[in-house]
């Protein structure tokens, strides 16, 4: 992305903002280096909801993924809207957890169904939820029998506003990614608290940033089942070095030691080996040039041995192959429909834990 169209991009942000009476102003999580303990925000088969007028403090550390050691607390949800159709029910909810950070959480569930498996999907920076207002999307997705949960990462979309447009999901990519997965675990939190999901059987699909932000968030929510992730971002030093979504102007910014080191424990090169042993499938647009090739080669393997690998060498094979009838959701219907993992919360921390450890030693 060049600079015109990130600037470009960011103004219609702050006009959609201004303009929708619908959205409001976003307050940020605050880096800390006290530890806390939750009363929601964790990965229990049992969350609940306590109910609040207001958030209480938030405690963040973008750069720790798991719940247990950040503090969010979530606000009773709000439904905004349920439309009903022929082969889905659609509905908008807030959620919240962050003082001014409401968050639109679209829920699609196959129409007459009882308790479908569920399938988070994160798209890209820079995707709105456009696609999830989508009729025809909407159904696509229900035809393979599982209910999509959806919403924009962080500073994306509705949830970009009330800075300074210097900062943007990039220059501050370690909020962007941590808050992000954190949000991902909360929203399953809430989703816990429902009676008609089936929240044994939760799959997780992203693209670009938001395949990277599906990879960090399954390492550490045992919850997920089964990855599906399309052109992730990763590999920070090569993919900052070399992406053209970043100004040149801005470029040596993100190469400086820091910033490289703030965004380090969140490279899936780093955290992939930690997915072996759940379905996780990577596919790869060969033809998408805003992924540099040695990125995507560092990440196919690392990959190697613990994702199945796809490639499409063109647009025509991408149509054939995932866009025509929906055929891309097919591998996560499989996938949900057979999954299974008796593996509890405890003993899947632990395995990362050593897989960490191990990783370090080699190192």
């Amino acid at each position: 992305m060049n600079r015109l169209k990130k600037i470009n991009f960011r103004l219609a942000v702050v006009l959609t903002v201004f303009l929708s009476p619908c959205v409001a102003s976003i307050a940020w999580g605050q880096q800390t280096a006290s530890k806390n303990t939750l009363d929601v925000g964790n990965t229990s088969a049992d969350p609940k909801i306590t109910p609040m007028s207001t958030p209480p403090e938030t405690v963040e550390h973008w750069g720790v993924l798991p719940l247990t050691e950040n503090s969010l607390h979530a606000l009773p949800p709000l439904v905004g809207e349920k439309d009903t159709l022929p082969t889905f029910t659609r509905e908008l909810i807030q959620v919240q957890w962050r003082a001014s950070d409401p968050i639109d959480l679209y829920v699609i569930r196959p129409k007459g169904a009882v308790k479908p498996p569920v399938v988070l999907f994160l798209y890209g920076y820079p995707t709105d939820a456009d696609k999830f207002r989508s009729d025809a999307f909407c159904q696509n997705i229900v035809k393979h029998g599982f209910a999509a949960v959806g919403f924009v990462s962080a500073l994306t979309g509705q949830r970009y506003h009330d800075r300074p447009m210097k900062e943007w999901f990039v220059s501050e990519l370690q909020e962007s990614l941590g808050t992000s997965v954190h949000d991902v675990q909360m929203v399953l939190n809430y989703l816990a608290t429902r009676d008609d999901l089936d929240m044994n059987h939760i799959g997780i699909f992203g693209q670009g940033s938001g395949g990277t932000i599906a990879i960090l968030s399954a390492t550490v929510d045992p919850r997920i089942k089964a990855i599906d992730v399309m052109d992730p971002w990763g590999d920070w030093p090569d993919w900052v070095a070399k992406s053209p979504q970043i100004p040149e102007s801005e470029r040596a910014d993100y190469l400086k030691p820091d910033f490289l080191a703030k965004v380090a424990p969140l490279d899936p090169v780093r955290l992939i080996p930690q997915l072996k042993g759940r379905p996780f499938r990577l596919q790869e647009n060969l033809f998408n040039l805003a992924i540099p090739e040695p990125v995507r080669k560092q990440i196919e393997t690392t990959a190697s041995g613990t994702a199945q690998i796809v490639e499409y060498h063109d647009t025509k094979e991408y149509g054939e192959k995932v866009s025509a009838n929906g055929k891309m959701l097919e591998w996560m219907q499989s996938q949900l429909q057979d999954a299974s993992q008796t593996i509890t919360p405890k003993e899947f921390l632990e395995k990362a834990v050593a897989t960490e450890n191990k990783s370090r030693q080699k190192q």
